[in-house]
């Protein structure tokens, strides 16, 4: 049972690094995306994406610890949480303390980038609504005002004030 335990509070030590990798560069988004650096912020994602391929790796090896662990001491593995396994950890403080560190240290780490992805998804969405109104403002200064033309059928013909606008005149 203690090499269960060790394999898993190493894997989550492991985990707690790669969620400090993540959350590393989440912080060096946010002056990228003030910025407005689409190709250092496309450099970076493709970081992330790297460093998230490893944890779900390590994710893996650590629900397949859990599994070995909960097999152990007769516990379904889907009701046995880090908190519980602490407590049934009394008899070994050792282990106690140093999975109850490395789950303190990964909700720790795991807050401050719930923290920093919700600055970055905030300035994320003032900067789309911002190209959307620019889009929107050079729309309405390219299209100009229907003229007062009628038809036979006395029906607006449709034309528009300067219509040669996307003509091209050889005269000149």
């Amino acid at each position: 049972m203690a090499s269960l335990i060790e394999n898993l509070i190493s894997v989550l030590e492991q985990e707690n690094s790669e969620y400090e990798m993540l959350l590393e560069l989440s912080r060096k988004k946010t002056p990228v995306i003030v910025q407005g650096d689409i190709v250092r912020l496309q450099e970076i994602t493709d970081e992330e994406q790297n460093v998230i391929d490893r944890i779900a790796h390590l994710d893996a090896k650590r629900m397949e610890h859990t599994k070995d662990i909960a097999n152990v001491i007769n516990k379904d593995v889907e009701e046995l949480k880090l908190d519980n396994l602490i407590q049934m950890l009394g008899r070994s403080p050792a282990d106690q303390k140093r999975l109850a560190e490395v789950h303190e240290r990964l909700k720790s780490t795991l807050g401050q980038m719930r923290d920093v992805n919700s600055q970055n998804r905030e300035l994320l969405t003032s900067a789309l609504e911002m190209v959307d109104f620019d889009l929107n403002l050079l729309q309405a200064m390219r299209k100009a005002p229907e003229t007062a033309n009628y038809t036979k059928g006395a029906y607006n013909d449709g034309s528009v004030i300067g219509t040669n606008a996307g003509s091209f005149d050889a005269r000149q």
